[in-house]
């Protein structure tokens, strides 16, 4: 059995660093085939592709990839945990690093009714007041988009974490997506503030990366004319943040119904070449599954349906 379980290392570790290796030697290959070689790995060797939320050097938290060794949740969010940690990661892409203090302990994990807990030591008390939201944030988020999660609460030495150590800003007992992340206000009153989650890109390094950004604001618009609104204007509030979306796309039209959002858009949805660049579908398509509960967006343009994306289609 030791010997069996030593070869499928060996196995897995051979044909990671290969497939690895080829997607370096090809400079020219698409971000289509990169996701491919991921779902290629996770077919052969049962290893699965996870997001984890890393930071820059402005403090946001970018969306990265990772690949877990384990089917069972427990020991996916121990993966995770431990690769949070500020230690030498190699594997980490440049630019992007691990914000948990490398002398926390995971004292336990469990996982029941789709809601992950997780106790740490009392070293994880030990952090800066800056740092601290995006902390409780990249941790919850990185196992909240775990397939069959929808919760995290966070303990340490066994008490539920309900404040942060040094704001003493409240934290919800149980943490969904609804707790946002890179939380930004643009707000100018009391009234009709709204929530909406907005996917921005930001270029670290060369290599792209989707940056959420959970945007508080006044208005009575239904939130999927707030995101195109936003994603389309001119002005950023991050000078490193980027949206691909042409600031004359218009929404002519919505409807949802049955899991599925139906967005009928006018000819700015193409670029010059009459496609849909993929940077535009995915901003788009981050940005309505983190604000709806559907699972299929069904794209139209002055009419004519265009294309269709499934939230399994994205990575």
């Amino acid at each position: 059995m030791l010997r069996r379980k030593a070869l499928r290392k060996i196995f897995i570790t051979t044909l990671t660093a290969f497939i690895l290796l080829v997607v370096y030697l090809i400079p020219t290959i698409s971000k289509e085939d990169v996701l491919d070689v991921d779902m290629e790995i996770e077919y052969i060797t049962g290893l699965g592709t996870n997001h984890i939320y890393l930071l820059d050097q402005n403090n946001l938290l970018v969306r990265s990839n990772i690949l877990l060794d384990s089917s069972d949740k427990v020991e996916q969010v121990k993966i995770l945990l431990e690769n949070l940690k500020e230690k030498d990661h190699a594997q980490f892409p440049s630019g992007l690093k691990a914000y948990l203090n490398e002398n926390v302990k995971i004292l336990d994990v469990r996982y029941e009714d789709k809601i992950i807990d997780v106790d740490f030591s009392k070293e994880f008390l030990k952090i800066s007041e800056e740092k601290e939201e995006s902390i409780v944030e990249g941790i919850s988020f990185s196992i909240l988009d775990l397939e069959d999660v929808r919760g995290v609460r966070i303990f340490v030495e066994g008490e539920n974490l309900l404040a942060y150590p040094n704001s003493k800003k409240k934290i919800p007992a149980i943490i969904t997506k609804d707790f946002g992340i890179n939380k930004k206000y643009d707000l100018n009153g009391r009234n009709h503030i709204d929530k909406v989650v907005l996917y921005y890109l930001e270029n670290i390094d060369e290599q792209t990366y989707y940056v959420p950004v959970t945007k508080y604001v006044n208005s009575e618009k239904d939130k999927i004319e707030v995101i195109v609104e936003e994603l389309s204007s001119k002005y950023i509030y991050e000078e490193n943040l980027m949206s691909f979306i042409h600031n004359n796309l218009r929404l002519l039209g919505y409807e949802e119904k049955e899991n599925m959002m139906i967005l009928d858009f006018n000819q700015y949805l193409f670029d010059q070449n009459d496609k849909i660049l993929e940077e535009v579908l995915y901003t788009l398509s981050y940005s309505v599954f983190d604000n709806y509960d559907v699972h299929c967006i069904l794209y139209k343009v002055n009419g004519e349906i265009v294309k269709e994306i499934n939230d399994k289609d994205l990575v």
